[in-house]
């Protein structure tokens, strides 16, 4: 399997291993754009692996802060509650870049900057930036996606689409 995340077009496609398309998913990357330095806000381009798959077996809504589910389930009234948080839901991918200066050590980490493929609340518009450097789904599709996907499967990010 095969990740690949276009940013003009908003969309995961995940592949199998002869490069045919198993599923396609609306996403948000970063409202800032493309970049890689720590502190950015930026969604970081090139080629990464999932080092880490957080949340296995959580409720769907299950709110995550340091990788950590806190016990609470998103609501709206949750969300008014805590207007400024960022919101990570239902599941954690956790990329790490694999291209040393350009995604991989020193000050463009893209593991030391907790880039995620993560859950959105439902009201999260897709389909245009959003994000504060992660790639955010629907909590259903990363449920879908998370359980198709294993530890060590390569993640393309790209702004050019072919």
């Amino acid at each position: 399997m095969h990740i690949d995340i276009s940013i003009p077009a908003q969309r995961l496609t995940l592949l199998d291993e002869h490069g045919e398309q198993v599923r396609q998913y609306l996403v948000s990357t970063a409202a800032n754009g493309v970049g890689c330095v720590k502190n950015s806000g930026c969604t970081p381009l090139g080629m990464h692996i999932i080092r880490a798959k957080v949340g296995e077996g959580e409720p769907e809504n299950t709110v995550f802060v340091g990788r950590r589910p806190t016990g609470e389930i998103f609501t709206p009234e949750l969300k008014l509650a805590f207007p400024d948080r960022d919101w990570i839901l239902t599941r954690i991918l956790w990329l790490s870049g694999t291209e040393p200066g350009k995604n991989r050590l020193g000050n463009v980490d893209t593991m030391q900057r907790y880039i995620y493929i993560h859950g959105t609340p439902d009201t999260t518009e897709l389909g245009k930036p959003g994000s504060h450097g992660c790639v955010r789904m629907r909590n259903a599709d990363l449920i879908e996606l998370f359980d198709l996907v294993s530890v060590g499967t390569t993640v393309h990010i790209h702004e050019v689409d072919d």
